[in-house]
């Protein structure tokens, strides 16, 4: 197995690109490996590693179809929605809790009937 060339934080050449780089310059790393990683040196949890794909053979991103923009509509419908009281909550659901927050702490500090 290959080993990956490694460079130092800031000092990559030009041609190679982290995924966010790639992303807000409109392209994907497209089915390619990873060809490089940049490693910063920490001292107390080990190196801080991001890796680089080459932007030469980064494809562009493919666009937002409607179906597509339907089926992202229902997956964050489904996380806003209770599974206990089954209402939507009008926000993700934190899965700490596992319910909105009424449902999580029930009693007389709840939102419901408290003036």
């Amino acid at each position: 197995m290959a080993t990956l060339p490694v460079f130092r934080w800031h000092l990559a050449p030009d041609g190679y690109a982290t995924r966010r780089q790639l992303r807000a310059r409109g392209l994907r790393p497209g089915g390619q490996g990873v060809a490089a990683q940049l490693e910063q040196p920490r001292r107390r949890r080990g190196p801080l590693v991001a890796y680089l794909y080459r932007v030469d053979c980064a494809k562009p991103v493919r666009p937002m179809t409607p179906a597509r923009w339907a089926a992202l509509a229902k997956a964050n419908a489904a996380r806003r929605r209770c599974p206990a009281c089954r209402r939507d909550a009008g926000y993700v659901i934190p899965s700490s809790l596992g319910t909105c927050v009424p449902c999580a702490f029930p009693g007389p500090h709840g939102s419901e009937g408290s003036t």
